[in-house]
């Protein structure tokens, strides 16, 4: 599902509830039966949900505000939404298969995204991606600074990376479980979570973590 913080208590979030959960569906209007929740928006820190738009249409899953511009990847159809006024309006944009999303306010037009082919990079605001040769198949990936790769890979490693080309393993996901989710606080303080459920955190650039939150899955990979 898809969830970012923008500012001091403004998260914005999507998912999909379940289908036979219309309550849960709209934060603002109960009877809507779709389980798309488009882009919503909380102002107190997530007490509180109000629907911004794309109710019934979208259900993104990577969100990403980078400066002026919200990106958003619907899941059902592969397609980059972007927006200019916090995701009041849309524009649709490429069509990728891709899993995560990274940009960062100081470079808007720069997009980057994981898929199962490697890694995919814009330079035109999520209109046209190209892949980056030689890029491993990565999880996630995160820009905390401009030029600043910090990207997870299925297998817990993390690695960094100036403009994609090139890679140095900077440490390793604690536990089995396979890597998942990647957030960047900053450069340093990372977070991410793997699919025993597993939440970890770092405070020096994924050299070394610790197990926030232990989770209760047993990790199935291979």
């Amino acid at each position: 599902m898809g969830f970012t913080v923008t500012g001091p208590r403004i998260f914005l979030a999507s998912g999909h509830p379940s289908p036979t959960d219309h309550a849960a569906s709209s934060p603002t209007d109960p009877a809507e039966s779709s389980p798309r929740l488009g882009l919503i928006r909380s102002t107190d820190a997530g007490q509180t949900w109000t629907t911004v738009s794309a109710a019934g249409e979208a259900d993104f899953h990577p969100l990403q505000q980078a400066g002026p511009i919200l990106y958003g990847l619907g899941s059902q159809t592969s397609q980059i939404w972007a927006g200019k006024d916090t995701g009041a309006t849309w524009e649709q944009r490429a069509k990728i298969p891709a899993g995560d999303l990274a940009a960062h306010p100081g470079t808007p037009q720069e997009v980057w995204a994981t898929s199962r082919h490697g890694l995919l990079h814009s330079t035109d605001s999520g209109a046209t991606f190209q892949p980056v040769p030689g890029a491993p198949a990565l999880a996630a990936v995160e820009q905390p600074a401009p030029g600043e790769l910090i990207a997870l890979t299925t297998s817990g490693r993390i690695l960094t990376g100036g403009g994609g080309t090139s890679w140095t393993e900077r440490g390793r996901l604690p536990g089995d479980g396979q890597g998942s989710v990647l957030t960047a606080a900053s450069p340093d303080h990372l977070l991410a979570a793997d699919s025993n459920d597993a939440v970890h955190e770092s405070k020096d650039g994924g050299r070394t973590w610790t197990t926030v939150h232990q989770g209760g899955h047993t990790s199935t990979g291979d």
